[in-house]
Parts: structure tokens; sequence; C-alpha cells
């Protein structure tokens, strides 16, 4: 098992002395595809070129259902922040988990998506998480809860959607 503790530790520290070092840029870019299909399309990671992401519309949209849509791709980011921050805050409490279980619903209404109705939002009207971890045998429930709720405090997706950010844009032709 990984000692995450050892791990953290001099990067902690480093962030406590150099506090820009702890500024990062997490990116993605479009991936050249087929431009004659207009319900598809792939992006990569910036850091991870080689795991290029196939995805498109919902089928909601007009989509072919044979990709995820990225309400799919944002569910999955929030089920990935959930699940590896609580591995990472129990490795660091030295809580042993049996099972974890992270449901992410992202609810939509597809009218404002769809220009069918000007007061209709477009994008996300609700966002169900639900998370079922199981600890080993013999770990105080105390400590289980203090588990739980330091998992919800540092996912960084969940506080993101929760608290919102800044977003710029730059749309140009050329």
């Amino acid at each position: 098992m990984t000692d995450l503790k050892s791990v953290q530790a001099p990067i902690k520290e480093k962030y406590r002395s150099d506090p820009g070092s702890a500024l990062v840029v997490t990116a993605a870019q479009s991936v050249p595809s087929d431009l004659s299909d207009p319900r598809h399309c792939a992006v990569a990671p910036t850091e991870f070129p080689e795991v290029m992401i196939r995805a498109g519309l919902h089928p909601a949209a007009g989509g072919a259902g044979d990709t995820p849509c990225s309400g799919d791709i944002l569910a999955s980011a929030l089920a990935i922040c959930e699940e590896s921050t609580l591995r990472s805050v129990a490795a660091n409490m030295g809580v042993e988990l049996e099972s974890v279980q992270v449901d992410v619903r992202i609810h939509w209404d597809f009218r404002g998506t769809m220009a069918t109705d000007r007061d209709a939002p477009v994008g996300a009207t609700g966002i169900e998480m639900h998370t079922q971890v199981k600890v080993k045998d013999g770990v105080d429930p105390e400590r289980a809860k203090r588990l739980l709720s330091s998992a919800e405090r540092y996912c960084s997706t969940l506080q993101t959607l929760r608290h919102g950010v800044e977003v710029a844009t730059d749309f140009s032709l050329s």
C-alpha cells in the first residue's frame, strides 16, 4: 500500500514555503476529428495527449448515443474527484476502506440547450451525488464521520461546482 502521507509531506512543505508552487493549470484541447460529423468530437488532456476522449451530443440533443456526452464526462469527473479524495483522506487518516461507491446524477432540461424555451436554463438544473463507504471493522465511528466530512470538504470538483469559478472565454474566427 502506498504511504500517501510520506509522498505528500514534501509537497505540502513546498506549498507552505512557496505558495506559488501550488498554482497549477490543468487543460484539455480538441483533437482533430471528422468535421463533417456534427454529433461527435474528440478531446485530450494536455498532459496526457495519448488519452483521447471521443465524445458527442447527448441523444436528447440529437446525438447518436454511442459516446459519452459532456454531461457524462462532468459526472465522471465529479465521481473521480470524490472517490480519489475519499481514498487519499482515508489513507492519510489511517482508515482502512472495505468499499467505496460513488454515484453521480446530473439533471438537465434540454429545452434551454435546444433553444425551444428561452426561459429554460442552458446547463444542469441539479446534481445529486451519493457516496457509500464501508470502513473495515473496528474503525471508530467518529473517525469514519470525519473521513466523510473531510472528503466532502476537499473534493475540489464538488467545491468548484458548489461555489462556482470565474470562467474567461475567447471565441474568435480565423
